[in-house]
């Protein structure tokens, strides 16, 4: 039976140490330009290849990330796998994802992401519970929560950063511009009750009409759902009256809102923007296509996936000490308002 090239073959064939080649096959590991060259052209000629896991065993790192999602109806998250996945592999790591439901903690999918020795966890889309921050922080494996917050308190806030958009100030200026736009009664079509994006995006929208002299005529809930968001859409104007109908509506992620404008358009006859105005959130690829041209509150993708990579590097390099970023956001206008 042939055996398998080890490190040491490929050290005295490159005719350099052993630790040097260990270092060419680590990433952010310091070596030479011409060493790297030496080590990957002996490599080659003796079909060698590092083993990952044994790496792992004496290393005591996996340089596996466990990403946790859910609700990948909404074209944002996709989005989120492809740049944080590529930002993660260049760092060297390997991203494992799990998927849990949209509207349960991920407490089911815990027991299983730890079995695989990660050495952090990114959260996104999906809750973090008390027992998963808990119990990540009980074996010292950092948590950063994307584009979500979590009330916890004790040990278990203790082992969470996270990384946010401005929500609340993203949903001041979807207030601002529909008010400048001329609008006066104002609906907001909400996501899930308990999601923190959700309630930051209305608190702020909120925030802002109070203080241009106006209220929230309505709320609906679409739970980040599509064909929920629809129906909510219609109850917005179930009323005859168009003088009682709402005439403006912030929705809260891009998904709800174009489900909101296939039923205004499509099933309600109204026009867009000149009956009812509508601004959603996200900015997703879709919200730019002909069909749509949604007016929207753009989340600045990069600038949270980089922040998201730093904070994963920061607390498994060191002890586990919580951080929050915020990332501004910006109004991208469009038709829709």
């Amino acid at each position: 039976m042939k055996t398998s090239p080890r490190a040491q073959d490929v050290a005295d064939l490159a005719n350099v140490s052993q630790s040097a080649v260990s270092r060419t096959f680590t990433p952010g590991a310091s070596v030479s330009e011409e060493t790297r060259r030496k080590v990957l052209a002996a490599a080659q000629k003796l079909g060698y290849r590092p083993n990952a896991l044994a790496r792992s065993l004496i290393t005591r790192r996996s340089r596996i990330v466990a990403l946790v999602m859910s609700y990948l109806e909404n074209q944002f998250y996709p989005l989120v796998i492809e740049k944080l996945s590529q930002k993660l592999q260049k760092e060297g790591y390997h991203v494992l994802m799990f998927i849990a439901e949209l509207d349960e903690a991920a407490d089911g999918v815990l027991a299983e992401i730890l079995q695989y020795q990660v050495d952090g966890i990114v959260m996104a889309s999906a809750m973090l519970s008390p027992n998963i921050a808990r119990g990540c922080a009980e074996v010292g494996v950092p948590v950063v929560q994307f584009n979500r917050i979590s009330m916890l308190g004790g040990l278990a806030r203790h082992a969470s950063s996270s990384v946010t958009s401005d929500n609340h100030a993203g949903g001041r200026m979807a207030a601002r511009h529909l008010v400048q736009r001329g609008y006066r009664r104002f609906g907001y079509l909400a996501g899930l009750e308990d999601s923190s994006t959700s309630i930051e995006r209305e608190r702020g929208f909120r925030d802002a009409l109070h203080a241009l002299g106006h209220d929230l005529h309505q709320r609906e809930v679409g739970h980040y759902d599509f064909d929920l968001a629809q129906a909510a859409t219609r109850r917005f104007f179930e009323t005859d009256r168009v003088e009682d109908r709402v005439d403006a509506i912030f929705v809260a992620n891009d998904h709800m809102a174009i489900a909101a404008l296939d039923v205004l358009r499509q099933d309600l006859k109204l026009r867009v923007p000149e009956d009812v105005g509508v601004v959603g959130f996200d900015d997703v690829p879709q919200a730019a296509w002909g069909a749509y041209q949604l007016t929207t509150v753009r989340q600045q993708l990069e600038p949270m996936v980089d922040a998201t990579v730093e904070l994963l590097r920061e607390q498994m390099q060191a002890e586990l000490r919580p951080r929050d970023i915020v990332v501004p956001c910006v109004l991208v206008e469009r038709g829709t308002a």
